[in-house]
């Protein structure tokens, strides 16, 4: 009898489990920019009326640009990303937030916990970039277009030119 009991604990417990929502859910962004297949793979947090860039988010500080695991980019041909040559592969995304401008980092190793072990040395491009303003944006979002990569989350927009290398 506690055997029957104790797989109904098992089985209620997994269940439970399974039906449980994820707080930043996993996204798979895939898209092409002139002739390159692009693949955005990225943990997807929700502002849930905090205050997020500079603050969840700190400005000036290496962000894993998402949740969870680290972002990861890939592309099946070379590309440039704001005029700066890269080979096809996957690589990390990071990013260094600040008010003014944002550091884009493309990191050679893609299998990261989050930003915990990141390692400079381990970079294989930085650009800058300008934020923008957007309309409110309640959870953090990966978007591919013909021009490249966007970036949005609170009321922050930013764009990454990529273009086939």
């Amino acid at each position: 009898m506690k055997k029957v009991f104790l797989l109904i604990g098992l089985i209620i417990t997994a269940t439970t489990f399974a039906q449980e929502k994820t707080a930043s859910p996993k996204e798979t962004v895939t898209g092409k920019i002139d002739d390159v297949n692009v693949e955005v793979v990225y943990c997807k947090p929700s502002a849930k009326g905090r205050k997020v860039m500079g603050a969840l988010v700190p400005y000036g500080e290496v962000w894993r640009t998402g949740a969870n695991e680290a972002t990861t980019i890939s592309f099946d041909k070379a590309v440039t990303i704001e005029g700066q040559k890269l080979a096809a592969g996957q690589y990390s995304l990071f990013t260094i937030p600040g008010e003014n401008e944002w550091t884009i980092i493309i990191n050679s190793d893609p299998k990261q916990w989050g930003a915990y072990k990141y390692k400079k040395e381990k970079d294989v491009l930085r650009v800058t970039v300008k934020p923008g303003k957007t309309t409110f944006t309640e959870t953090f979002t990966i978007a591919l277009d013909k021009i490249g990569l966007s970036l949005k989350w609170e009321e922050t927009e930013v764009n990454v030119s990529i273009k086939k290398g």
